[in-house]
């Protein structure tokens, strides 16, 4: 069964509109474990705009479940946030700063050297790491080389032509991808713009998929569904 991680990035968004802890995303955190979620994700950006470094610090008092950390590791300031809280896995996300939300993977043979580089200082410190990869065959060859644990395939594409109809054209890169990427040994997990429409065609079709970071769907889910019933409508799909 692939596990579900709970992106909560949207909640602390929601708290920031209106500054103060209402909604308070630690007990928001605490509950999505509670109601079933394998791990929780954060992708605090520099601005602090929705996730805050000081949130990081807290949930890694609490959190049992997988703690993910996603972020550009160019940022000093996310490098030593990782290294202090040592979360279960940090996610590798080539993020500009500004930008709105993730739209690309890494070009893993252009920044091979810087990504073998910092993947080591990471995995020196016992953390697993994952970086975010388009369904590209060179890039996951690439990938491999970096030393890298797993990938994570940014679904974007594969959720656009989803929408209109394409499931089998929209499936068929990422199918090719986690082929090679099983054959060289790397864990697969998933995410951006999965939701309860494409997830399960998705989970059925890719092999040995571990892991899908899902943050602002299933919170959108959560005002008509309430969020206890999101988690776990999202985690049949995957079952």
């Amino acid at each position: 069964m692939t596990n579900l991680s709970v992106n909560i990035n949207k909640i602390a968004t929601l708290r920031n509109a209106r500054g103060g802890n209402n909604p308070d995303v630690i007990k928001a955190a605490l509950d999505i474990e509670r109601y079933g979620a394998y791990g929780i994700t954060v992708h605090p950006r520099p601005d602090e705009r929705h996730i805050t470094y000081k949130d990081v610090y807290d949930l890694k008092k609490i959190l049992t479940t997988e703690f993910n950390i996603e972020g550009n590791p160019t940022e000093d300031s996310f490098v030593k946030l990782v290294l202090d809280t040592k979360p279960t896995q940090v996610t590798l996300v080539p993020d500009a700063r500004g930008q709105i939300t993730s739209n690309h993977g890494w070009d893993t043979i252009t920044h091979q050297q810087y990504l073998k580089d910092i993947i080591t200082i990471f995995k020196n410190a016992g953390i697993r790491v994952s970086i975010f990869v388009d369904a590209n065959i060179e890039m996951i060859n690439g990938a491999k080389e970096t030393g890298t644990d797993r990938i994570e395939l940014y679904t974007e594409s594969y959720a656009k032509q989803f929408l209109v109809g394409k499931m089998q054209l929209a499936i068929k890169p990422f199918v090719e991808a986690a082929f090679v990427a099983n054959k060289l040994g790397l864990g697969i997990n998933a995410g951006h713009d999965l939701d309860l429409q494409n997830l399960k065609f998705f989970a059925l079709n890719i092999p040995n998929l571990l892991e899908v970071s899902i943050g602002h769907a299933l919170v959108c889910d959560a005002l008509y569904l309430g969020l206890e019933n999101a988690v776990q409508i999202y985690k049949r799909q995957l079952g």
